[in-house]
């Protein structure tokens, strides 16, 4: 039933969509294309901040600096601080040796997750299965489980918590009263200048990566989007297509997770992102 809903919330849709559903509590596991790879923007950076976590762990933990950049990268999505720490995680400062970062990757298994050759930390290569994983980790009650420690993972879905309002959008949309949420979301757009490739030039990414837990309920959802019909530069209508197809799949989620429960009426209700914050590597 959740899989034909899912693909009931995709009837009509025109863009490429992937999906990556777990629930702990009833051991159910449910996928769309979970293995194709997409660009990840801002959805890299709980991945950045795990990697910092783990590499400050024998050297003293984090510093207040370091805190102040986790913050504002997970927090507000902070694209300045993501380069500064993703600098900091790499050999010498080289963008295009983030060998602290692929350490967080191969410890969490993240085995389909590929780092740009370039440095551009947006331009990771992820899938929904992987990000579905990265939740797991986060979220699991076991240090068996997951590369960081209970404290770390605390620290980690506290900023995943607190996220700001512009940015709650995606797969809370329908989320249970109840239920703490924990939630990250990225969105870019190509150059139309890019690799010759029909799914580079020009077209909206737009992903979501959402943790659920209380009230009875462990459970997170991934769903990753691109082509997302819109390839003028600049203009966000391809960017609201990409976070409708995401909100249409985690309603259909939530729905049959939760069929007699009230939608949440917490802060994370849904909005609209501004505009006019691009995303800029």
């Amino acid at each position: 039933m959740l899989s034909e809903d899912i693909s009931g919330a995709l009837k009509g849709k025109k863009n490429m969509v992937s999906a990556s559903l777990y629930d702990r509590e009833r051991d159910l596991t449910c996928s769309l294309d979970a293995h194709k790879t997409y660009d990840s923007a801002s959805v890299v950076k709980p991945i950045v901040l795990g990697a910092l976590l783990l590499s400050t762990r024998d050297h003293g933990g984090l510093t207040d600096q370091d805190k102040e950049l986790a913050r504002a990268m997970i927090v507000s999505s902070d694209n300045a601080a993501t380069t500064t720490l993703w600098a900091q995680l790499s050999e010498n400062g080289d963008k295009t040796k983030p060998i602290q970062v692929q350490k967080f990757l191969e410890a969490v298994g993240m085995k389909e997750t590929v780092l740009d050759k370039g440095g551009s930390w947006g331009l990771t290569q992820i899938t929904s299965a992987d990000q579905a994983r990265l939740l797991q980790a986060l979220t699991t009650k076991s240090d068996t489980e997951s590369p960081l420690t209970a404290a770390e993972r605390t620290y980690a879905l506290s900023l995943m918590h607190d996220v700001q309002a512009d940015q709650r959008w995606g797969t809370p949309a329908g989320a249970p009263a109840g239920v703490d949420i924990y939630v990250k979301n990225g969105w870019l757009q190509r150059s139309l200048t890019g690799p010759d490739d029909l799914f580079d030039r020009g077209d909206w990414k737009v992903n979501s990566m959402g943790a659920f837990q209380g009230a009875g309920r462990d459970y997170g959802l991934v769903v990753l989007t691109e082509d997302n019909q819109n390839r003028t530069i600049g203009d966000p209508a391809g960017w609201y297509y990409g976070i409708d197809t995401i909100e249409a799949v985690a309603k259909a989620v939530h729905r049959d997770l939760n069929p007699n429960a009230a939608a949440s009426k917490n802060t994370f209700q849904p909005q609209r992102p501004n505009p006019a914050d691009t995303f800029e590597d």
